[in-house]
């Protein structure tokens, strides 16, 4: 018996894609592979500001590794690809979604987040933003404290509330990690009671006095890459740059009067947690705080109340209220509080130019993005700086 197997007629009738669908399938290809890097293993990130200078330069292009300490899933998934908070060439649409909203979770990694990492995180304080004419963001909280809270919405409409995932990409250095104490005495940073670690190309402001009374040679400062902008000081012949610790010894070999730090001495109501009668601290002057830890416990009362109220409140989305000098955490009255995540300190290399923890406090982990790598290209003043290009980031 002959048996006479027939095709399938879609097999038969089976036709090639076209040019239009293959780029298509490709396209969509692409579009799911990046976002699953992007997500999972690194991400491109460029240095927008010199808070980091000079171990990291504005125009320096970095890859920032999501696998060193565990990708974190994403907690508000609906969004356009390649995207961040905003639509380009737009001032105020949103490029995600709010419709959908996962909570906090992140896949294992290869190590915990250690003193001196180089770490990108999204911006604690950028939760509310206001927005100036030119559609850039304004730190809410900041102009607030100089404004008042109806001025600045006022002059910077609208308010805008966002995600954690979809807050401001910042880089910072971590200077303490949970359950550390920090202290900063004359600029110089104490960890546990011990020195921390001056990287080699941070930068801090310094008043020198020349001889002559004039300001240092612009050649001579590029030959030792001090940048040429400067303060006059109170005193003639006194100006104020901004130095490396290399810089700091080439200039004391000179024929110069002083080489000295810029310390200051008064309270600055602007430094976190801005209550400068309870704590008269500053930029330069700073501390003991503790670092909060997960499991660990803090007394609280009326003193230390400030220095752990946006962590209860907002980070960990507790109702905090205090009657009659009493604190009630949920409707529980309470002199204690236990931490649920773990918290870092940041700050800048450049020490006197750096927006960090000195001013907006801890940084929570589900705000860590990853560590930052190496850097892939860089270019400045019209040019490439060859010299940087795949050097890791330490």
């Amino acid at each position: 018996m002959i048996f006479k197997f027939r095709k399938k007629k879609n097999e038969e009738e089976k036709k090639p894609k076209s040019k239009l669908r293959e780029w298509l399938d490709a396209a969509i290809f692409a579009i799911i592979a990046a976002t699953l890097i992007r997500t999972f293993i690194f991400e491109a990130y460029v240095i927008p500001t010199p808070s980091m200078e000079k171990t990291l330069l504005v125009n320096d292009y970095l890859f920032v590794s999501k696998i060193s300490y565990g990708p974190r899933l994403p907690m508000t998934p609906l969004a356009l690809p390649f995207t961040h908070h905003t639509l380009p060439f737009t001032r105020l649409t949103k490029a995600y979604s709010e419709a959908i909203k996962w909570p906090y979770k992140r896949l294992p990694g290869f190590t915990d987040v250690k003193r001196n990492d180089v770490i990108v995180f999204n911006y604690p304080a950028g939760d509310t933003v206001l927005k100036d004419s030119r559609g850039q963001d304004v730190d809410y909280y900041t102009a607030v404290q100089e404004l008042g809270y109806e001025r600045a919405v006022e002059t910077y409409p609208p308010m805008m509330v966002r995600p954690v995932d979809k807050r401001e990409n910042w880089i910072k250095r971590c200077l303490a990690i949970g359950g550390d104490s920090l202290k900063i005495v004359n600029g110089r940073v104490y960890v546990n009671g011990k020195a921390a670690p001056v990287p080699p190309h941070s930068e801090r402001r310094y008043w020198v006095e020349t001889s002559d009374g004039s300001a240092i040679n612009p050649m001579r400062l590029e030959d030792l890459q001090i940048d040429q902008d400067y303060y006059q000081g109170t005193r003639p012949g006194v100006f104020s740059y901004n130095l490396t610790p290399d810089a700091v010894r080439q200039l004391s070999r000179l024929n110069l009067k002083m080489v000295e730090p810029v310390i200051e001495t008064e309270p600055d109501p602007s430094a976190f947690p801005h209550d400068p009668v309870h704590y008269p601290w500053n930029a330069h002057n700073y501390g003991p705080i503790y670092i909060p830890k997960k499991g660990a416990t803090v007394k609280l009362d009326s003193i230390t109340l400030p220095l752990y109220r946006r962590v209860i409140v907002t980070y960990e989305h507790n109702k905090l209220e205090v009657k009659d000098g009493r604190i009630f955490i949920n409707g529980k009255e309470s002199d204690s509080y236990t931490f649920k995540m773990n918290y870092y300190w940041a700050m800048g290399d450049n020490r006197d130019n750096s927006m960090d923890s000195r001013y907006w406090g801890y940084l929570p982990e589900d705000h860590l993005v990853g560590k930052a790598w190496i850097i892939w290209m860089s270019y400045g003043n019209g040019k490439i700086r060859w010299g940087r290009i795949f050097n890791s980031i330490k």
